[in-house]
């Protein structure tokens, strides 16, 4: 018996956590976004692996093989890289998890904390004596890598300032599901959009960026007056497409809008941050929604490829239709009448 549990012992030390993953060929690393009541809640670090456990579960939980939860009461260039990404990142480094290539899917100020990651990773794991994480792609959902209006909104009411009138009353407590203070604004100062620009924005780690996006909102459309262009009732589309500057843009794409329809697009994006590529586009999606298992529509693509940092490219198959009702050409992804955006983006993976 003894001989049969140290024989299990070694096949689980030898088919380690860079052997399998969960989903494909590569590690998936999930960076979770902003849990507003953890502002005020200010959760231990157990806690805080709970809940981001709860954030995940709808789809990406059962799809990943390792997750970096962070406290949203913290600040990123503090406690949240200091106490919680770096000690994943070095459990990362010494069980060679990435040696073959991970890849990070993050969900709304995740994308702003893995590309604080990017930055640093390698200067702090090679200062441990250690080789740096093997990083070949991010799958941005609902990215926040370029702030977030609403955030401008609530740390300014929370310092006392500017003028808070019924409707924005409304939006900010049905984001944050209350008014912050100045005590309990947290990661909120980072999201503000100069602050969120500013954070690691060529980072170090050259490593390609691929986005996802929607342009719905879960707030009957009531957070969208204080949002610029088109967005997913909580991050702007010049934020979610990764978008060289702020703006008020209605696709990521030139060529085609959110909802397909192939045609020239006069505010869509056409400068990007470096290495950013927008893949898929949903008109549909809210910003929770696309890491969900709900349907929300068809999906269309703002490109149809991207390479990633090994080499490997990733593509997706898409359709042309003439739509007589609507005297337009539309372009969907295969599949997407009845895959979520969540499935279409595992099959990427």
């Amino acid at each position: 018996m003894k001989r049969f549990i140290a024989m299990l012992s070694l096949a689980a030390a030898t088919f380690s956590v860079s052997t399998f993953a969960a989903i494909g060929q590569h590690p998936v690393v999930l960076v979770h976004g902003l849990q507003p009541a953890q502002l005020q809640a200010r959760p231990d670090a157990t806690e805080v692996r709970a809940d981001g456990e709860v954030y995940w579960q709808a789809y990406w939980l059962t799809h990943a093989d390792v997750r970096i939860d962070w406290p949203s009461h913290e600040r990123i260039a503090g406690k949240i890289a200091s106490d919680y990404a770096w000690p994943k990142l070095k459990q990362l480094a010494q069980s060679n998890t990435c040696v073959n290539g991970c890849i990070f899917v993050t969900h709304s100020t995740g994308d702003l904390v893995t590309r604080y990651i990017l930055d640093n990773q390698e200067n702090w794991i090679l200062n441990e004596g250690l080789t740096p994480l093997n990083i070949i792609s991010t799958f941005d959902f609902a990215g926040a890598g370029g702030g977030s209006e609403l955030a401008d909104l609530a740390v300014n009411i929370a310092e006392g300032g500017g003028v808070l009138n019924a409707s924005l009353r409304l939006a900010i407590s049905l984001w944050l599901g209350d008014i912050p203070n100045s005590s309990n604004v947290g990661v909120l100062n980072d999201l503000k959009v100069s602050n969120a620009r500013q954070i690691a924005p060529f980072p170090d780690g050259r490593v390609p960026r691929v986005r996802f996006v929607g342009d719905d909102s879960e707030y009957f459309g009531l957070t969208s007056p204080f949002l610029p262009g088109h967005d997913d009732g909580v991050v702007s589309s010049h934020s979610t497409c990764g978008a060289s500057r702020a703006g008020s843009f209605g696709s990521c794409s030139t060529s085609v809008a959110f909802d397909g329809k192939v045609a020239y697009q006069s505010n869509g994006v056409s400068s990007f941050m470096p290495r950013h590529y927008p893949m898929l586009m949903g008109s549909g999606y809210g910003h929770g929604e696309l890491i969900g298992d709900r349907h929300q529509g068809k999906v269309t693509t703002a490109r149809k490829s991207a390479v990633l940092a090994n080499g490997q490219s990733i593509s997706v198959a898409t359709q042309d239709k003439w739509s007589w009702w609507k005297w337009a050409t539309y372009r969907h992804v295969n599949g997407s009448d009845d895959h979520t955006m969540s499935e279409l983006v595992a099959d990427l993976l």
